[in-house]
């Protein structure tokens, strides 16, 4: 009669544990236009919520990503101000420069594996092509190639929320940059989303990326497309699953909030 209970409470669980608050601590690589940087970060999840803190210099520069309120707010840790975004106006917006159904993007097993983060990670080669246009002008249309390899571990804790996550804010049309570059570069913006959704796609977590992002272009945008082109390594270095407390996906009481779309 006791293993009944002793079932469920397994069950429960395993449930559980499938579904649980993640954190991932990551360090970024990054060179564009011959110059170079490195960042520290960590990003939470919790639900259909998304913080992420990159540590820039002497401050924090965080974003949160709230899609069932259709918000995202960026803030740093020297200003007591936030920006808020409507997302839902704003991917609007992008989808007039941006036709995501004209994309072309593929995600393919390589057949390697790599350890990373204590973990085996296995090799993907990606490669995503997003044409883009500015708003109101035929020639300035460009495309954006991001290409490299991926490494996903399919078994890493907190994996299902980290899918379930990316999969409800691409479904609404969502970008995981800040919508102020994004309006400069939206071919690029959606590409990496496109990226987040052909990971979702396949499960589990992506502990590393190696991106060549490069822009192709005709008439004005030709001289500009170098200017584009950047190199990006994101390395996982560790993922935790536990509660998270829900204040932190919210700014800090008191700061001023500045609406923007």
């Amino acid at each position: 009669m006791c293993r009944i209970p002793l079932v469920i409470l397994l069950v429960l669980g395993l449930v559980l544990a499938a579904f649980a608050d993640v954190t991932i601590k990551q360090t970024t690589n990054g060179k564009s236009l011959g110059m170079s940087g490195n960042s520290t970060g960590a990003t939470y999840i919790k639900g259909n919520k998304m913080r992420s803190d990159v540590v820039l210099g002497d401050k924090t520069q965080t974003t949160i990503f709230d899609v069932d309120a259709q918000k995202m707010y960026i803030f740093d840790s020297k200003k007591k101000e936030a920006d808020v975004w409507d997302m839902a106006a704003f991917a609007q917006q992008i989808a007039k420069s941006v036709d995501v159904s004209s994309a072309n993007a593929s995600l393919k097993p390589n057949g390697q594996t790599k350890q990373i983060g204590g973990q085996t990670a296995a090799g993907y080669d990606l490669e995503i092509s997003m044409p883009s246009a500015m708003p109101g002008s035929k020639e300035m249309d460009m495309t954006v190639t991001l290409q490299g390899p991926v490494w996903i571990v399919k078994d890493a804790p907190g994996a299902a929320d980290y899918n379930s996550f990316y999969k409800a804010a691409v479904e609404k049309g969502w970008i995981f940059s800040d919508p102020r570059a994004a309006k400069g570069q939206p071919g690029q913006a959606k590409a990496m989303a496109e990226m987040y959704k052909k990971i979702s796609e396949i499960g589990g977590i992506a502990y590393q990326t190696d991106m060549q992002i490069k822009m192709s272009g005709s008439g004005p945008m030709a001289g500009l497309t170098k200017i584009g082109n950047i190199s990006m390594t994101t390395t996982v270095q560790s993922v935790e699953t536990g509660s998270l407390a829900d204040d932190l996906f919210a700014p800090p009481a008191g700061y001023k909030l500045n609406s923007k779309k």
